[in-house]
């Protein structure tokens, strides 16, 4: 139950103005800020957002680069507080179209085009808080969808699992400095895929097949899919993201299951996700990173 300060808290911070991508996230996150006694208006793109489900929120459809649009809309609502939540694929710079005050910052965002997702993304959370809004994580909001510590499931992971896990984390904090990707699959301490633009799900397609190829030669589930924040990545947007979805596709990889961040990766439905693995026969484990990074 909402204590009185928490609630003149919420009244006071105004709704949160959340900006939707594809996916279940968005509505699971707005949810959540509802549930504690805050308002939200969402800002759903065009053609990503699911537009049945946003119809049953407060909500706008936003255009990409629609910034000046979004600034009156969420001042006249009184929104301070910005989520950036759900899938998209990134826009060349040719597909957007500018209204008068996005204008202005396209030189600037044709250069955060060059370059990673964290320094694409950050870049423009960084235009939303030079216009008097303050970017914030979608788990800052909604903590229920942070994976917690430790094995969430039936099934554990051996001391193998554990080491291709360590193994996992070294390559991602590797990859780190060149904004390249959030997961890594390794088995038997080699490393068989990392991912980078074409996203985790093609990444396990590519696993699955190099299976189905006799290119990996493990018998029976092994290896492991390893997924967390890169070194020095803003946490307030991109965490990486695990569901049944995931655990379908690490089954077709043959992957004995696989490792996160703990508190460092969303899921929009946790008790999904691990009645999802169970029946797999799959692991699920939120391993503390600090830990594991010294370990390799």
């Amino acid at each position: 139950m909402m204590t009185d300060a928490a609630s003149r808290s919420a009244q006071h911070d105004g709704p949160v103005a959340i900006v939707c991508g594809g996916g279940k996230f968005p509505f699971v996150v707005a949810d959540a800020v509802l549930k504690r006694g805050r308002g939200v208006v969402l800002f759903a793109v065009r053609g990503w957002t699911d537009a049945t489900v946003v119809a049953r929120y407060p909500h706008h459809w936003a255009g990409l680069a629609r910034f000046g649009r979004f600034c009156r809309i969420a001042r006249a609502a009184g929104c301070r507080d910005v989520v950036f939540i759900g899938t998209m694929l990134r826009p060349s710079l040719w597909e957007l179209r500018p209204d008068l005050t996005a204008l202005r910052y396209m030189p600037r965002v044709a250069w955060l085009l060059r370059g990673g997702d964290n320094h694409l993304l950050s870049g423009i959370g960084a235009i939303f808080e030079e216009n008097g809004f303050r970017l914030v994580g979608a788990h800052e909001v909604a903590p229920e969808i942070l994976v917690p510590e430790g094995t969430l499931g039936r099934r554990s992971p051996s001391e193998q699992d554990r080491a291709d896990i360590a193994r996992g984390l070294a390559v991602i904090n590797a990859m780190g400095p060149f904004d390249i990707g959030q997961a890594a699959v390794v088995d038997n301490n080699y490393v068989l895929a990392v991912e980078a633009a074409e996203g985790t799900d093609a990444m396990l397609a590519r696993v699955a097949a190099m299976r189905r190829e006799g290119r990996i030669r493990h018998s029976g589930r092994s290896g492991v899919l390893v997924k967390a924040p890169k070194p020095r990545q803003d946490r307030r947007i991109d965490l990486p993201s695990l569901g049944v979805r995931t655990v379908r596709a690490i089954t077709e990889a043959g992957l004995a299951g696989v490792a996160v961040e703990a508190e460092g990766a969303i899921t929009a439905d946790l008790e999904e996700l691990v009645m999802a693995a169970d029946a797999a026969g799959v692991f699920v484990v939120g391993v503390p990173v600090a830990a594991q990074r010294a370990r390799s």
